[in-house]
């Protein structure tokens, strides 16, 4: 195939981009470009901005970064910028309107074009404009490019049923469609063929899953059906909504050997009267009486949660019903936001906007309420011997400890002695914890046991491939983790950034 050159995709925002991400490098991949070296910060011939506009000023954040690579486009004949994602369904003609050397903007229903609409823009020298108003394709049938050998995201669902007054997700990605629970299991068993071992269940509101066939059951089934899978060993899923929360999911994650015991739950507040205004439907006693049901079927389950500090109207009363349900929900971690404006949700337009300075102050109180509480919940786990399975790029200080890092079944980060024995991304071991930090635990005596898994011979298979085209970027094989599936870091249903 014609080497057409480099490209180099930026990610912003949810895991649902970092999934589409992945397809789009796929798609480059399979249209004769290859990757650029890490580093190469828009030197490259087709550089792609996938992006998200959950952020207040998301916009500002890539018109500075288009504005960057201006004057290297006019240096570099012939290379082409491309504009994908929630910004670009939003935006529309208005980004080639601010950013005239942008060649292709694309949305989220059509991610699959983008190799036609660069070739077209190419060919008529013009900029590409092509947002579609409903999915062409679901993404996970593109070709994709994953980052981790060992673990992958599959996604079951796209666009979102709920009308959150704070995000503007739905209105952006569309109401929610279903893929079809055979499709989902035929590309995890293709993904566990290529040596995966873990796989992340993708949705904006993934227990709402099967509502629109008529099977409310659908996601306990699809997670009963994931225990089949031989050679699976784990499975996790975000994010759920509490109001779909329902107790046969409970008992499926209960009884299902190789789902996690691990949630994350966004509450987003713990005040009835903010909960109405976002319209979240469900209340705190709702919302804690699913938390204690979970560890009532699963006493060892870490689970997480999303909080939105601020909200409009949001009175001290309202923020300390917020702080007694983190007291009584004992989060193993929260991702905690200040409430900022987005553009085009009802909230931005609602009454009683709460001054920066007292957001700023509650939210402080919240961060350190919870990093008490997670120092706390990760003190429980000294002394427990937990299997970890090894990761790539998790442990930043792991070259000077000499030690290695990966995640727990409850996907608690465990920073472990380097065993004498040779470790791979993918591999499992066995370890003594002694010591808890609020973010990670420390096993600091010997490695008890080493698990050679396939997963860890895909990881040593993809990095002793034979050199690619000039261009690609491999890097030299070394101990620890693949790149790890991101955080959730954002008050929408599954965003990271």
């Amino acid at each position: 195939m014609e080497n057409k050159g480099t490209y180099e995709v930026r990610t912003y925002g949810c895991q649902m981009n970092v999934h589409d991400s992945e397809r789009l490098s796929g798609l480059l991949e399979g249209a004769g470009y290859v990757r650029a070296p890490e580093g190469s910060d828009g030197d490259a011939d087709v550089v792609v901005f996938n992006t998200c506009a959950v952020r207040e000023n998301a916009d500002n954040k890539l018109y500075g970064n288009l504005g960057r690579l201006a004057p290297m486009k006019t240096k570099r004949p012939g290379m082409q910028i491309a504009v994908g994602g929630c910004l670009a369904q939003k935006d529309r003609d208005t980004i080639v309107k601010r950013a005239p050397w942008v060649d292709v903007v694309f949305g989220t229903h059509n991610i699959g074009k983008l190799p036609v609409l660069l070739e077209r823009a190419r060919i008529q020298e013009e900029a590409q404009v092509e947002i579609a108003e409903s999915l062409e394709a679901f993404p996970s049938t593109l070709p994709t490019r994953r980052e981790s050998a060992y673990a992958a995201w599959v996604s079951i669902s796209v666009g979102c049923n709920n009308t959150c007054t704070f995000c503007i997700v739905p209105a952006l990605r569309g109401k929610e469609e279903d893929r079809r629970p055979g499709d989902i299991l035929a590309e995890i068993e293709a993904l566990v063929a290529e040596g995966v071992s873990e796989i992340t269940l993708l949705g904006q509101n993934v227990n709402a899953y099967g509502s629109g066939m008529g099977d409310r059951e659908a996601f306990s089934k699809l997670l009963r059906a994931c225990g089949q899978i031989e050679g699976l060993e784990r499975v996790r899923f975000t994010s759920p909504h509490p109001r779909d929360f329902t107790d046969d999911v409970i008992a499926a994650m209960a009884e299902t050997p190789n789902v996690m015991p691990q949630l994350h739950m966004p509450m987003q507040s713990g005040s009835d009267s903010i909960l109405k205004a976002m319209r979240r439907s469900y209340r705190q006693d709702r919302f804690l009486g699913i938390i204690e049901k979970v560890r009532a079927a699963i006493p060892h389950a870490a689970i997480s949660t999303d909080i939105i500090v601020g909200f409009p109207g949001e009175t001290e009363e309202d923020f300390q019903q917020t702080m007694h349900a983190v007291r009584e929900a004992r989060f193993a971690n929260a991702f905690t936001f200040q409430y900022s404006k987005r553009p085009g949700t009802p909230a931005a337009d609602m009454e009683g906007q709460i001054p920066k300075e007292v957001v700023q102050e509650r939210y402080m109180r919240l961060v350190a309420l919870q990093e008490e509480i997670s120092w706390d919940e990760n003190k429980k786990q000294v002394g427990r011997t937990l299997e970890v399975m090894v990761a790539e790029g998790e442990g930043r200080k792991d070259g000077a400890t000499h030690r290695l890092s990966g995640r727990a079944a409850d996907n608690r980060l465990v920073h472990f002695t380097q065993p004498d024995a040779e470790v791979r991304p993918g591999d499992v071991v066995t370890v003594d914890i002694t010591y808890a930090a609020p973010h990670h635990l420390l096993a600091e005596g010997p490695t008890l046991s080493v698990r050679r898994t396939r997963a860890g011979d895909a990881w040593e298979k993809r990095n002793a491939a034979p050199p690619q085209p000039a261009g690609v970027m491999l890097g030299i094989p070394t101990l620890g983790l693949p790149t790890p599936l991101p955080v959730i870091t954002s008050p929408c249903a599954t965003p990271t950034a």
